[in-house]
C-alpha cells in the first residue's frame, strides 16, 4: 500500500499561537518544480488589529526584561536557526506565490535560490541575530549621555522602546530582509507586527515555528502573511502602531506617510526600487535601534 504524504498546513505566528485568517483565504505556494506546495493564509484588517492587540499586551513585559536578557534571548534565536538551517534551506527553495486573483499584482515570480543562495542567506540572517544581540546591552551607553548643566544636577538622557511597530519586509531576501527590520526593533523593548515577503512567504511560516519554540514571549514578534495591497493602508492608519519600518515601492510611501502624518508615527523608509544588499554589512547598524526609540532626560540633584 502506498502511502500518502502529509501535506503541510501552514499558519500564522500572532500572539505565540498559530492562527489561520479570520477570513478563511489562503493563496497556494509552489515547489521549487512549480508543482503545487500549500496554501498559505491571506490575513485581512482585522487580523492585523488582532496582532497589535497581541503585541500590546507582550509590550510591557517585554519593555522591562533587562537588555541583557533579551540580547539572550536573540543570541538563542541565531542558534536555533543555525540548527534548522537544512528547514529554512527548503523554505526560501519553495517557489513564488500565486497571486489569489486577476486584479491582485503579481508580487514577483522570484526564481527559486539555489541551495548555496540559500545558505548564504540563512548564514547572514544568523549573523545578523548574532550582531543586534550582542548590543542589547550596550547601545544605552552609546546613544544615551551624561548632558552638562550649569547647575548643582546631574542632567541625564536615557532611551525608551516605542511600543509596537509595523514592519513590512521586503519581497527580496525574505528571511534576511525580514529578520534585518525586526531584530533591531525587539532588541530595545519594542514588540513587532510584520508582514512578510508576499512573493516568498514561506519562509517567514517557518520563522514563526523557531519563534514559537524560543524564549521570545509569545506577542513580542507576529507574523503576517498576505497582500500588500490590501494591509498597507491599515499599517499607515493604525494608531496603536508607533512607528513603521517598511521597504516600500512609491505608491506604498506616499500611502505610509499620510496615514502616519494622521497618526502621528515615526516612519523608516527603504526604496523597494532600490533593491537593498541584505547581505551587506551596510544592512546592519546601531543607528537602526535608535530609529526605535524615545529619549528621555532626566534631573538629579547633586549633594544635600
Amino acid at each position: 500500500m502506498t502511502r500518502l504524504p502529509i501535506t503541510k498546513t501552514p499558519k500564522v505566528y500572532v500572539g505565540g499561537a498559530f492562527i489561520r485568517s479570520e477570513s478563511g483565504r489562503t493563496f497556494p505556494i509552489q515547489d521549487a518544480a512549480g508543482v503545487f506546495f500549500a496554501n498559505i493564509p491571506q490575513c485581512t484588517r482585522k487580523d492585523l488589529r488582532n496582532a497589535v492587540e497581541a503585541a500590546a499586551k507582550a509590550g510591557p513585559g517585554w519593555a522591562r526584561r533587562t537588555p541583557y536578557n533579551r540580547g539572550q534571548i536573540l543570541y538563542r534565536l541565531g542558534e536555533m536557526l543555525e540548527a534548522r538551517a537544512a528547514d529554512m534551506t527548503e523554505a526560501l527553495l519553495v517557489g513564488a506565490a500565486t497571486p489569489p486573483s486577476p486584479s491582485a499584482t503579481r508580487p514577483g515570480g522570484r526564481v527559486p535560490s539555489s541551495k548555496a543562495a540559500a545558505a548564504r542567506e540563512i548564514a547572514a540572517t544568523v549573523d545578523r541575530l548574532i550582531y543586534y544581540a550582542g548590543w542589547a546591552d550596550k547601545y544605552e551607553q552609546v546613544l544615551g549621555s551624561v548632558n552638562p548643566v550649569a547647575a548643582p544636577y546631574f542632567n541625564f538622557t536615557v532611551t525608551e522602546p516605542m511600543g509596537i511597530v509595523g514592519v513590512l519586509a521586503p519581497q527580496e531576501a525574505p528571511l534576511l530582509g525580514l529578520v534585518s527590520l525586526v531584530a533591531p526593533v525587539i532588541v530595545s523593548g519594542n514588540t513587532v507586527v510584520a508582514l512578510a515577503s508576499t512573493a516568498q512567504p514561506y519562509p517567514a511560516i517557518v520563522l514563526g515555528e523557531i519563534l514559537a519554540t524560543s524564549d521570545l514571549p509569545g506577542g513580542v514578534v507576529n507574523l503576517l502573511t498576505g497582500l500588500r495591497q490590501e494591509l498597507v493602508p491599515t499599517f499607515a492608519s493604525h494608531a496603536h502602531l508607533r512607528a513603521l519600518a517598511a521597504v516600500a515601492d512609491a505608491g506604498e510611501r506616499k500611502t505610509l506617510a499620510l496615514g502616519a502624518v494622521e497618526s502621528v508615527k515615526r516612519t523608516r523608509f527603504w526604496k523597494a526600487e532600490e533593491k537593498t544588499d541584505w547581505l551587506s554589512a551596510q544592512a546592519e547598524s546601531l543607528y537602526a535601534i535608535r530609529e526605535f526609540l524615545e529619549f528621555k532626560t532626566t534631573w538629579h540633584p547633586v549633594g544635600a
